[in-house]
């Protein structure tokens, strides 16, 4: 049996936009940091906030537009029943948005936003169609996860006790929501994959395989699990902190 042959990548314009623009978000959400913060904001809460403020630009803008073209864009298809459909695990009778003379998708657009999805999805082919696992997470993470992440970076802004170091429990406790929603998107948009063989992965592409499902899919592992250390720390100090002062309460009535 005949091993496949690695498919090559294909850098060209798109590609190098694609990749620019995820950058620019970075660099803006850096920017915003020295713009927003004060020059005394502790490394790790300047880290935090230009890590949110970073998430939320990417659920706006590029998930975002995912989902409009989910919705928005797409082409005219045959009648035939069992004309194959994305969004049906048999082929027939199951159609997204319950419209069978249409598919949805990045892939049949045309403007800058679609050509990225179309490059994303040279990796992942579900990201360049209406795939119903991928549209039903991407509603929650552009609609809750996004303003969550903004959230965050307000309280971030305002200070008070987290910038002083001893952390907001208001802050924790969202910081550990949004991280954990994450993970559970990031394991929820893969283990299908994984439970059929990764049909629609291109993992004979080093570049596709390795920055593109690799590299930027595991920024939403590793971010958000050491956001989730952070706030056990901070949230074990708290309670530590608490018991030890209503212990010592406790002491000064039995005297």
């Amino acid at each position: 049996m005949s091993t496949p042959t690695p498919s090559l990548p294909v850098v060209d314009t798109v590609t190098i936009f694609s990749l620019l623009s995820a950058l620019s978000l970075l660099i803006a959400a850096y920017l915003l940091s020295v713009r927003l913060l004060p020059a005394s904001t502790p490394v790790k809460l300047r880290i935090l906030y230009i890590w949110h403020l970073f998430d939320c630009l990417i659920h706006f803008l590029f998930e975002g537009s995912f989902l409009y073209h989910c919705f928005f864009t797409y082409t005219s298809t045959t009648t035939s029943p069992d004309y194959p459909h994305p969004a049906s695990l048999s082929g027939s009778r199951v159609y997204f948005l319950n419209d069978r003379h249409r598919l949805y998708g990045s892939r049949y657009g045309t403007s800058p936003t679609a050509q990225l999805w179309q490059e994303y999805a040279k990796a992942d082919r579900r990201w360049g169609t209406a795939d119903l696992t991928i549209v039903s997470l991407e509603l929650l993470t552009v609609f809750a996860a996004g303003p969550l992440a903004a959230y965050v970076c307000e309280l971030l802004r305002k200070g008070g006790d987290a910038r002083r170091g001893g952390g907001s429990g208001k802050l924790w406790f969202w910081v550990t929501v949004l991280a954990t929603g994450e993970l559970y998107g990031g394991f929820m948009t893969f283990a299908p994959e994984w439970l059929s063989g990764s049909t629609n992965l291109d993992t004979s592409n080093a570049m596709y395989k390795w920055v593109y499902l690799f590299f930027f899919n595991m920024l939403w592992v590793w971010f958000p699990s050491w956001v989730l250390y952070e706030a056990y720390g901070a949230i074990y100090f708290a309670f530590n902190r608490v018991d030890g002062d209503a212990a010592r309460a406790e002491m000064k009535k039995q005297l």
